[in-house]
C-alpha cells in the first residue's frame, strides 16, 4: 500500500520456552495507512501483543524472529541497529500499554515521568544533528577534492566555510530567539491561569509560581522578540519584590497589576513579524555587524537580497558535488549487482558450503557498503539492511546444517520411549517436544529473496538516475543542514519540556494540570492514569500510535471516555493507530481496518463494515454471536473449546477443532487468504469454489440486519 506508514510483511515469531518452542506469530501481514486506526482484535494468546511489540522492537529475550519484515518509514524495524531503533521507539512509534501502574513509576511524580523523556530525546536529537551535518558536508568537501583541481577545489571550498561560518552564527540566534518566543507564550499561559485563580481566591502554590512567572518574563529578552529589555527588567524586578509580601497577606493587587502590565506587552509581542536569522547572519558576518531592527519587513527585504547570490553559489557546489558522488555510487551499484549475478550461485547450491559462503559474504557485503548514499535524506532499507540480513540467514542455515540432526534423533528417541510405553499398554504421561528444525529450503530462498530485492532497488535507482533534479536536491540539502544546526544548538530546557507536559496534560483531559503535575501516580483514578500513560506516549509527537488493550483495566463509562480522547487525538494530530482489543463492541466504535487473529494467523481483514456486514470466517462468527448489545434476546453463543497449544501447532486451520461448520480439509491443511472483495479478506476453506454452502449463524445474521436498520435510520 503506498499511503501505509507501518507494513507488516510474513512476520514469523516464535518463543523458547523449557517445553519447546512456541510458534506465537505465524505468517501474517498487514498495512497500516496514514490517518487511520487498524485494529487487531482476538482472544488471548493470538499474537496481537506480540506483533505490537515486534513493531516496538521490545521482544522478550527468548523470542525467535524467523521471518517477515516491519517497514516504518522506508526501513526494516528487524533489521535495524538498536541505536537507529532508539531515534524510531517513543519518538515515532509510541505505545500506551494494557495497564497505566505498571507503565508509571509509583515513586516518581508524574510532571518529571512526563518531561524525562522530553529532555533526553532533545540531547539525543542534538548529537544526531552534529553528525549529520558533520557527514554530509565531509562528502561534499571529498567528492569535491577528489574531482577538481587544487585551486577549484580551494575556491569551492572556501565557499562551504563561509557556509559554515554563517551558519553557526545563525543557529545560535535563532536558539535564542525560540527560547525567548517560547517563552513569551508560557507567560501569557501562565499568567492567565495565576490572574484567575487570583479572582476566584484559589491561588496556591504562589510564592514558587510567582517566581517562575518572573523567571519566564525575564527569559523573554530579545532584541527581536521583547526588545524593550529595560521595562521588561524592571517590571519583572518590581514584581519579585512584592511576591513575598503578597503571599503573606493574600492581598494580590499589586501583583495582579504588574502582571496586567507585562501580559499587555507580551501580547503585542507575540504579534511581531518574525527576523530571517538565517539572511541577518550572513549580513552580521560578511556585510556589516551593524543592521537596524525597527523595521523587521525592511530589514528582511535587504538581507535576504545580500544571501541570495551566495546561496546562488553554494546551491550550485553542493548539485556539482553531489552529482560527482551520485555517479561514483552509481557505478559501485553496477558493480554490486554484476557481483551478485557471479556468486548467487554459490548460495543456491544443493548444499551449501559454509567457506565460499563466508568468502562470498565478506566481499558482498564490503562493496554493498561502499555503494550507499549517505548523501541522500530519505534512507532505504533495503541497501542498509542486505549485509545483515544476508548474514542472518547464512548463520540460520548453518545451525540448522549443525543442529537439524540433533534434533532429529533426539526426537526419533523420545518417540521411541512414548511407542514402548504404549506398547505396555500404558498411557504416557508425557509428550515429546517435536524438534527445532530449521527449514534449509526457507533460508536459501530468504536469501535469494535478499538478492532479488537489492537487484531490484539497484536497477530502480539506475532507470530514475537521468530524472534526478541535483539543483533541487541541493536546496533541499541546504535546508537539511539549516535544520541540522538549529537542532544543535537548540536546548530542551526544564521549563520547557514542563510546559509542553502541562499543555499535553491539558490536550488528553486531565483537570488542573498544573496541581496534577506535581503529583504522583497514585493520587490519580484509574481513567486519569490512562490519561497520563497516552499523554507520555504523545509527547514526542509520534506518527504512530499503539493502544495495547488500554480499556481493559477500566469500568465501562471511563472505558468509553478514553476511546473517545483516543479519536479525538487521532482527528487532530493525523495519527496512525493500531488498537488491539478482544473486545469487538470497541472495535465498531473506533476503527478503520479490522485485522482478525486467531493462533498467531490473521484468519479476517477488511474495512470496519467488511467485518461487521459481512463476515466470512467462523471464528469471527463466534466472536460477534458472543458479543452483547442491547437488542439481542437470544442467549449469547460461548465458544467451545481452548485455543490450541502453539507448541504443537495444528496441522490445518487452528480453528478447526471449534468450529461446528469445519470441513475435513480443514484438519488436513491450512486455507489460504480467499479474497471477498478489494478490501476483504479470509482464511476459511468455506470460501472455496467447492465448498458446501454454509449460512452464518442465526444470531450473528439478525444482529447485521439490526444494525444495517438502525444505521440507515441514523440511530
Amino acid at each position: 500500500m503506498a499511503d501505509a506508514k507501518v507494513s507488516v510483511r510474513n512476520l514469523v515469531i516464535s518463543f523458547r520456552t523449557v517445553s519447546g518452542k512456541v510458534q506465537a506469530v505465524r505468517d501474517i501481514s498487514f498495512d497500516l495507512p496514514k490517518g487511520k486506526t487498524l485494529a487487531i482484535v482476538g482472544e488471548s494468546g493470538s499474537g496481537k501483543s506480540v506483533t505490537a511489540k515486534a513493531i516496538m522492537g521490545i521482544l522478550a529475550g527468548n523470542s525467535i524472529v524467523e521471518g517477515g519484515e516491519i517497514i516504518y518509514d522506508g526501513k526494516d524495524l528487524l533489521k535495524i541497529k538498536e541505536d537507529d531503533f532508539h531515534k524510531i521507539r517513543g519518538n515515532k512509534i509510541s505505545m500506551v500499554f494494557q495497564d497505566p501502574m505498571s507503565s508509571l513509576n509509583p515513586i516518581i511524580k508524574i510532571g518529571r515521568q512526563l518531561t524525562e523523556a522530553m529532555i533526553l530525546k532533545g540531547r539525543s536529537k542534538q548529537r544526531e544533528c552534529r553528525r549529520e551535518f558533520k557527514t554530509k558536508l565531509d562528502i561534499i568537501t571529498s567528492s569535491l577534492k577528489s574531482n577538481l583541481s587544487v585551486e577549484e577545489f580551494a575556491e569551492k571550498n572556501q565557499v562551504i566555510e563561509d557556509f559554515k561560518k554563517f551558519e553557526n552564527l545563525h543557529a545560535k540566534l535563532e536558539n535564542n530567539y525560540l527560547l525567548a518566543k517560547q517563552n513569551v507564550v508560557d507567560f501569557l499561559l501562565d499568567s492567565k491561569d495565576i490572574l484567575f485563580e487570583i479572582k476566584e481566591k484559589s491561588f496556591t502554590d504562589s510564592k514558587h509560581r510567582l517566581k517562575s512567572l518572573v523567571k519566564l518574563a525575564k527569559g523573554t529578552i530579545d532584541e527581536f522578540v521583547a526588545d524593550d529589555s529595560e521595562f521588561v527588567m524592571n517590571t519583572a524586578n518590581e514584581l519579585k519584590k512584592n511576591i513575598g509580601k503578597s503571599c503573606r497577606s493574600k492581598d494580590f493587587g499589586t501583583v495582579v497589576e504588574l502582571i496586567n502590565k507585562l501580559d499587555d506587552y507580551l501580547t503585542a509581542v507575540k504579534e511581531k513579524e518574525d527576523a530571517d536569522l538565517f539572511a541577518l547572519a550572513y549580513h552580521i558576518t560578511f556585510v556589516s555587524p551593524e543592521y537596524n531592527k525597527e523595521n523587521i519587513e525592511v530589514l528582511n527585504k535587504k538581507t535576504e537580497a545580500e544571501v541570495a547570490p551566495f546561496l546562488s553559489k553554494l546551491g550550485t557546489i553542493f548539485a556539482e558535488a553531489a552529482r560527482y558522488y551520485f555517479v561514483e555510487k552509481a557505478e559501485k551499484r553496477d558493480l554490486v549487482s554484476s557481483r551478485i549475478e557471479e556468486l548467487r550461485g554459490l548460495f543456491e547450491k544443493e548444499k551449501l558450503i559454509r567457506s565460499e559462503l563466508k568468502e562470498a559474504y565478506k566481499e558482498l557485503s564490503k562493496l554493498q557498503g561502499d555503494s550507499i548514499n549517505y548523501l541522500e535524506l530519505q534512507k532505504d532499507s533495503t541497501e542498509f539492511t542486505f549485509s545483515s540480513a544476508l548474514l542472518t540467514q547464512i548463520k540460520k542455515y548453518f545451525h540448522g546444517v549443525k543442529n537439524n540432526s540433533k534434533e532429529e534423533k533426539r526426537y526419533a528417541k523420545e518417540m521411541k520411549k512414548i511407542n514402548g510405553i504404549i506398547a505396555k499398554g500404558k498411557v504416557p504421561t508425557w509428550i515429546p517436544n517435536p524438534p527445532a528444525v530449521t527449514n534449509l529450503d526457507l533460508t536459501k530462498t530468504n536469501m535469494a529473496k535478499i538478492f532479488d530485492n537489492l537487484l531490484a532497488r539497484n536497477a530502480e535507482l539506475k532507470n530514475g538516475f537521468n530524472s534526478i533534479a541535483f539543483d533541487k536536491f541541493a536546496t533541499d540539502l541546504v535546508d537539511f543542514l539549516k535544520e541540522c544546526t538549529a537542532g544543535m544548538y537548540h536546548e530542551v530546557t526544564k521549563n520547557m519540556a514542563k510546559n509542553e507536559a502541562i499543555k499535553i496534560m491539558k490536550e488528553v483531559g486531565i483537570p488542573e494540570p498544573r496541581k496534577r503535575y506535581y503529583q504522583y501516580p497514585f493520587e490519580f483514578s484509574g481513567g486519569m492514569r490512562q490519561r497520563i500513560v497516552i499523554a507520555i506516549a504523545l509527547v514526542a509527537n509520534p506518527d504512530v500510535l499503539i493502544c495495547d488493550e488500554p480499556t481493559t483495566a477500566l469500568d465501562v463509562t471511563i472505558q468509553a471516555n478514553i476511546l473517545e480522547l483516543i479519536q479525538k487525538l487521532q482527528r487532530e494530530r493525523n495519527l496512525s493507530i493500531i488498537f488491539i482489543t478482544h473486545d469487538l463492541g470497541v472495535v465498531a466504535n473506533i476503527a478503520d481496518e479490522v485485522a482478525v487473529m486467531y493462533a498467531g494467523k490473521i484468519v479476517e481483514k477488511g474495512t470496519v463494515d467488511d467485518i461487521f456486514y459481512d463476515p466470512k470466517h467462523p471464528y469471527t462468527w463466534a466472536l460477534l454471536s458472543s458479543m452483547p448489545d442491547l437488542e439481542t434476546n437470544e442467549r449469547l453463543e460461548s465458544i467451545p473449546g481452548t485455543p490450541p497449544n502453539m507448541i504443537y501447532p495444528p496441522k490445518g486451520d487452528a480453528f478447526a477443532a471449534r468450529n461446528k461448520y469445519a470441513l475435513r480439509i480443514d484438519f488436513e491443511e491450512q486455507p489460504p487468504l480467499f479474497k471477498v472483495s478489494d478490501t476483504h479478506y479470509a482464511s476459511t476453506w468455506l470460501l472455496h469454489p467447492d465448498a458446501p454452502k454454509v449460512e452464518m449463524p442465526k444470531i450473528v445474521s439478525e444482529r447485521i440486519e439490526r444494525m444495517k436498520r438502525m444505521t440507515k435510520d441514523g440511530k
